[in-house]
């Protein structure tokens, strides 16, 4: 197939490699029908060409092997082996007009399906629009033991001209890059030990996720802020609760391409549920997470400190809540929202020893932090989308089982077609298990 709408396919039959690679270019589309009916190696041509991936790249995920145990050794402690995730392709995004094909690293087929078609049905209307706020992380020191804490912060904040002075040689190295110091605070807090003071550092981070540069700078000041506080240093580090690193899309669906006014009705009720009960809400942000996580691991960036700062954030009004939100528009439309803290990067960290990961920057053609992370945001918005869809209709079972056969199917040791048509023969029987699923493949190979 051809990365363009499928009207066109017929008129480019016949046409040779270099005509049809260079309309491709000049047309080239996220909406590849047919993507999953592919076969390994046209996948690979089809992104590839999409994205102008170099040929080692090609090579790489042709191998289906891209990170050697020499290299994990390095990375991690106490290695023995390399565990690996399907590397899938989310079909359908335009993310701020740009068109995507989306790098998701995930075991769980349906999250990849959900995804594309929460995508697909909003293409007409333009797909995601998505905005970043600049790449500022917090950091945190916290002093106790102060005589008066009150007293402390005030001289603290008094000194903050002095503190960020003291504070720029630890911050030089990202402010070669244009990032650095862009702010100081102070404040106290009461807690189950007493009063304490905790003072905080903005730093803009560009294009890195920002803990190690938080990290450097919070050790490197320590001493200065207790030396003018009058408290004893105990914890220097950054949160994950990034709220001066916010993201926000958003998009627009038809209300006669999802189904109508009942449709829409049902997706706002799904959602009215997730606003209003901490239970509802857990899962409903859980699934949004399947869909942004899939894409952090993939570009190797820290799918914990993405989880831990989304869902702090959904509960940052004193409750736990949805991270989307959703509205009928005067015409009939649904439109929905999501806001969530996106701490990634595009350099430093494992993304320069994870060659796969570097493959997948390359396929999302991203040149920032803040364009990978409106990626991620509406990744995550057309994962939420197409959950609460299937859920408000005729649920998500019969979807997700029709998805977990060909898992079925490959664990009894189905391979190929015939995997497709053991996993279509347990659908059609409503019976998806392992013993049927060898029963099937023993009579597949007696012919």
């Amino acid at each position: 197939m051809h990365l363009f709408p499928v009207a066109f396919v017929g008129l480019l039959q016949g046409w040779n490699a270099a005509q049809d690679f260079v309309v491709r270019m000049e047309k080239k589309s996220s909406a590849v029908s047919g993507f999953y009916k592919l076969d390994w190696k046209k996948r690979v041509e089809e992104v590839a060409s999409f994205s102008g991936l170099t040929e080692p790249q090609r090579k790489l995920l042709m191998e289906g092997k891209p990170l050697g145990f020499a290299v994990a050794d390095k990375i991690t402690e106490n290695a023995i082996s390399v565990h690996s995730l399907p590397l899938s392709i989310a079909t359908n995004f335009i993310v701020n007009g740009k068109e995507v094909l989306v790098p998701m690293a995930i075991e769980e087929p349906s999250v990849v399906a959900a995804a594309s078609n929460g995508a697909k049905l909003c293409r007409e209307t333009g797909g995601f629009s998505a905005s970043a706020d600049p790449p500022v992380m917090i950091g945190q020191i916290q002093l106790v033991g102060a005589k008066d804490a009150a007293a402390s912060a005030k001289r603290l904040l008094d000194s903050k001209a002095e503190i960020l002075k003291f504070a720029e040689p630890f911050a030089e190295n990202i402010a070669k890059y244009g990032g650095g110091l862009r702010g100081f605070s102070a404040r106290v807090l009461s807690t189950a030990r007493g009063d304490m003071v905790i003072a905080e550092f903005h730093v803009n981070v560009c294009d890195s996720m920002g803990a190690n540069t938080i990290n450097t700078i919070l050790e490197g000041v320590a001493p200065k802020i207790a030396e003018i506080s009058g408290g004893n240093v105990r914890l220097r580090i950054l949160t994950n609760l990034a709220l001066m690193r916010m993201l926000r899309a958003t998009a627009i669906w038809k209300k006669e391409t999802i189904g109508g006014e009942a449709a829409v009705e049902g997706i706002l009720d799904a959602w009215a549920f997730a606003d209003a009960d901490i239970f509802r809400a857990a899962t409903h942000n859980k699934g949004i997470m399947n869909g942004i996580d899939a894409v952090v691991l993939a570009t190797g960036n820290d799918w914990r400190a993405v989880e831990a700062g989304a869902h702090a954030y959904a509960a940052f009004g004193g409750r736990y809540t949805s991270l989307t939100r959703y509205r009928k528009l005067p015409n009939g439309d649904l439109q929905g929202e999501i806001e969530l803290p996106l701490a990634v990067g595009t350099v430093g960290g494992a993304i320069r020893s994870l060659q796969s990961a570097q493959v997948a920057l390359s396929i999302l053609g991203v040149k920032s932090a803040g364009e990978l992370s409106c990626v991620m945001a509406s990744v995550g918005l057309a994962q939420n989308f197409a959950a609460l869809k299937a859920l408000s209709g005729e649920g998500i079972q019969r979807g997700h089982m029709e998805l977990h056969a060909r898992n079925v199917a490959a664990s009894a040791g189905a391979v190929g077609k015939d995997a497709d048509i053991i996993a279509g023969q347990m659908v059609k029987e409503k019976n998806i298990s392992a013993s049927r699923a060898e029963e099937l493949l023993k009579q597949v190979k007696e012919g």
